[in-house]
């Protein structure tokens, strides 16, 4: 029963309802910031998310039933068990702050679609070696502060001011927000050559770090869908191999020895010639 159960938990079509579901109780979530749909339909609204709600909880019952405590050494299952959890809190549906979890549901879809959930692996894995980037910006953005609160610190207190000022000063020139304009053109009217300390600043974090973490995030992805390919194709291999294996089988059980297939054949003496034993 609990195997049955499993199979039809795990088939493509229960996984796509349950997505479909999702999508439909995201759209009733942000349907509910309208009051103009709230007054007209929102009996209807909340009756329909109680729904979708009632069919999370059970979905997550029928796994709780087909894999009972190996439920839980799945990191997806713990995910969608959380999410859901949220809305069962008691007043969720009252509290503003547990109210607008719930749009958190939407994110059981990274946990139901395969290729959402290749990306969030592909990010995970990416994450040991990001930190190691993200170590290497903040020792350039340290030196960066220290050396921009320095030299124009007294000039443009507003943004120079404090360590605190200069890093979030240097923040905004690395997105490339109003950089030119709003920062390093009025400093270089103060300072002409500002110019020497900036652009390299934007060069080292902007086209250099900011790519490097873009491309660990790619490689991570790209080593996923390897190790992907390689488990299907372990897996066609196997399924090969076992039907070989079951053919061999069949046909070596119905086969007969040498001995017994081969007529008999002797020479008679008295004869002279050979004929059936």
């Amino acid at each position: 029963m609990r195997e049955r159960l499993a199979q039809i938990l795990d088939r493509p079509l229960t996984r796509n309802a349950i997505m479909g579901v999702i999508l439909v109780n995201a759209v009733l979530l942000g349907m509910e910031t309208s009051q103009t749909l709230m007054d007209r339909a929102g009996g209807l609204i909340v009756a329909l998310d109680m729904v979708c709600l009632t069919i999370f909880v059970a979905e997550i019952a029928a796994k709780l039933v087909a894999h009972r405590l190996s439920f839980f050494r799945s990191g997806w299952n713990n995910f969608d068990f959380v999410i859901v959890g949220i809305s069962l809190v008691p007043g969720a549906q009252t509290l503003s702050v547990l109210r607008a979890l719930r749009i958190l549901r939407l994110l059981r879809v990274v946990s139901v679609a395969p290729s959402l959930r290749r990306v969030v692996e592909g990010f995970i894995t990416a994450l040991p070696g990001m930190g190691s980037v993200f170590l290497l910006m903040g020792i350039i953005f340290y030196i960066g502060a220290v050396m921009a609160t320095k030299l124009f610190g007294a000039a443009f207190p507003d943004w120079f001011g404090t360590l605190g000022d200069s890093a979030y000063s240097l923040f905004q020139i690395m997105t490339l927000e109003s950089w030119s304009m709003g920062i390093v053109r009025p400093v270089m009217e103060v300072f002409p050559y500002a110019w020497a300390f900036f652009v390299p600043f934007i060069m080292v974090t902007t086209f250099a770090v900011v790519n490097l973490l873009v491309g660990l995030i790619v490689n991570s992805m790209q080593d996923a869908h390897h190790e992907e390919d390689v488990l299907r194709t372990d897996a066609y291999r196997d399924e090969v191999l076992a039907r070989l294996a079951a053919i061999e089988a069949r046909l070596g059980g119905g086969a007969h020895s040498p001995d017994e297939t081969a007529p008999r054949t002797g020479y008679d003496p008295m004869r002279g010639q050979a004929g059936n034993g």
